[in-house]
């Protein structure tokens, strides 16, 4: 009985064989064109960035854009507030305000057709600007008013908390119970700024 290995190689490459079987192939390599050897392209990238900002900085300046429209401005306006705007005024604070209650009751319907990226992206932004919205506002109320205002804020961003946490595992009941939850109190954290 003639016994055949199951796999039988007809060459027998050595190390020192691969070596040279590697160098027959050509060699790729990535050049550049001769004009870009001066500036390398991540030179370029962040010479862009850093022109557009301070351009936008500058730009920024004379802008009359209402800061109360933030609702309608979107990722960019976040982003151009995060890190060039400074903090807004209490009335605007207090405007957005009001009109992140509306955003949040028109949320319902993102809610009711499982659209959970979108509600946690949006409920992840309008925490981001509550929270100084909220600590710029409370010098719109009457100073004996102050400690109702701390304890419905807080219980805002206990809930907004307790929503962003349920609406990422997706769970639908919980969700849609500090969803009310999270209504009632930016309600009645309007009701105190008016």
């Amino acid at each position: 009985m003639n016994s055949t290995p199951l796999f039988n190689s007809q060459f027998k490459i050595s190390p020192k064989n691969h070596q040279n079987a590697c160098r027959l192939l050509p060699r790729i390599q990535a050049t550049l064109a001769p004009e870009e050897n001066t500036m390398t392209l991540r030179r370029k990238v962040v010479t862009a960035f850093l022109s557009t900002s301070v351009a936008a900085g500058v730009q920024g300046l004379g802008n009359t854009t209402p800061p109360a429209m933030a609702e309608n401005w979107g990722t960019r306006s976040f982003i151009w507030e995060k890190f060039f705007e400074p903090d807004l005024s209490p009335e605007d604070a207090a405007a957005r305000i009001r009109q992140t209650a509306q955003g949040l009751h028109s949320l319902r319907e993102m809610l009711e057709a499982m659209s959970w990226n979108y509600v946690l992206m949006y409920i992840r932004q309008k925490q981001s600007y509550l929270s100084k919205d909220m600590k710029n506002a409370i010098v719109t109320i009457p100073r004996g008013r102050w400690k109702s205002y701390i304890a419905v804020a807080n219980e805002l961003v206990d809930n907004m908390a307790e929503f962003d946490i349920y609406v990422r595992t997706p769970k639908v009941y919980e969700s849609y119970l500090y969803y009310e939850k999270t209504l009632k109190s930016i309600d009645d954290l309007v009701a105190l700024l008016a």
